[in-house]
């Protein structure tokens, strides 16, 4: 690849770095991007280091210095990718056509990761020192079970973060939660001759989804102004033996999205009051809800936030839309949040083209998206 803008060209190449979560098919440590990472700041002298989450799969931390250190500023982007299973085109072999690059990442998020390198890189370059320090994060695990962003925050402090995801060049306020969790129904079993001496543990469970269905119905009702209502998927079930066996146990796992205002606690007891009624309807239903898989609270911060206000004016300078807005997905953005850090998810590309068959990111946005990151860290914390 010749004649394309540096960001471009280091894209490419951090697409050619294969960093499947190891916990998909194919997967391996994202080490090999941060090795990237790491040589392409050499030159400049930067301080870096490392934080290891597993072994041999480690986050790296490379500091801009600011004319006042006691202010922090966290550019965050995840170094792995999903399973490229699936795919229709080569994964790691970044091509360029019709204005768009090709590959696994190209879009999420590692067009994200080479736009605020490259911020960084240029405003060190240039001699420019930012007001407020900067901290660019490249972790891992965000795919899987977001340990590499759980590491970073440990004893972290910040005034404001961006966590590059594709949000189509717009500045997100907020985000969905997500939990996850199995509700397991026993039964008992019986030989299938005489199903009248078991409990049907499948049978059961049919009525529970109902219910369920009937409840997920029912958030449509309350909508979030920039999220929409919350969503619930039944996406697994798993039951019963052999065919002529009576079912003793069921079970399924639900995927829950959460808006802001909503608690893990308060959700989960909203479905264990299901639990409770059908119970009291049929006293032979039993069911237990164990502990979550997964539990992310949602995004929510305020549009006068210092970080808000300053994306709308550099957005606005830009030509895009300055309107700050939500997405469904989630992000390493809530787990800074919660620190009380005032958090947005701004990146090129859509959320359509993760994780699809075609992934690809548009070139233009890859370089508004470094014109973003730069002149956010060369601003923040100048008024």
């Amino acid at each position: 690849m010749t004649d394309i803008a540096p960001v471009i060209a280091t894209l490419a190449d951090l697409v050619r770095i294969k960093s499947v979560n190891p916990a998909y098919e194919d997967g391996v440590s994202e080490k090999a991007v941060a090795d990237y990472v790491r040589r392409f700041f050499e030159p400049y002298g930067l301080e870096m280091w490392e934080q290891e989450v597993f072994p041999g799969r480690p986050n790296l931390i490379v500091r801009l210095p600011g004319r006042d250190r006691s202010r922090r500023v966290i550019l965050e982007a995840h170094t792995d990718t999903v399973s490229v299973r699936g795919m229709t085109i080569p994964p790691f072999e970044p091509t360029i056509a019709d204005g768009k690059l090709y590959g696994r990442g190209a879009c999420d998020t590692k067009a994200g990761l080479a736009g605020m390198m490259h911020a960084l890189a240029s405003l060190h370059e240039e001699g420019i020192v930012p007001p407020c320090e900067v901290w660019l994060a490249a972790v891992v695990d965000e795919e899987f079970s977001a340990r590499g962003i759980a590491k970073f925050c440990e004893e972290l402090q910040a005034e404001a973060a961006i966590v590059a995801e594709p949000t189509l060049l717009r500045a997100v306020i907020a985000s969905k939660g997500v939990l996850r969790w199995k509700i397991t129904v026993q039964g008992r079993a019986a030989h299938s001759s005489k199903p009248h001496l078991g409990i049907n543990a499948i049978t059961h469970m049919a009525r529970l989804v109902l219910e369920l269905q009937q409840y997920h119905h029912e958030l449509a009702d309350r909508p979030h102004p920039l999220l929409g209502p919350a969503t619930s998927n039944v996406g697994v079930i798993h039951g019963g033996v052999q065919v002529n066996f009576v079912p003793d146990t069921c079970e399924i796992e639900i995927d829950r999205r959460l808006l802001p205002g909503e608690t893990v606690e308060g959700v989960l007891a909203q479905y264990q009051h299901i639990i409770d009624r059908m119970h009291a309807t049929h006293p032979d239903f039993v069911a237990h809800m164990q502990p979550p898989m997964l539990a992310d609270i949602p995004l929510n911060t305020q549009a006068d936030s210092p970080p808000a206000r300053l994306a709308e004016i550099i957005l606005l300078e830009m030509g895009l839309d300055p309107t700050p807005c939500g997405v469904p997905f989630g992000s390493d953005a809530s787990k800074l949040a919660k620190l009380g850090i005032p958090s947005l998810i701004y990146g090129p590309g859509s959320i359509d083209r993760a994780h699809g068959a075609v992934e690809y990111v548009e070139l233009d946005q890859v370089l508004l998206a470094h014109r973003f990151y730069r002149d956010f860290i060369r601003l923040y914390g100048s008024e």
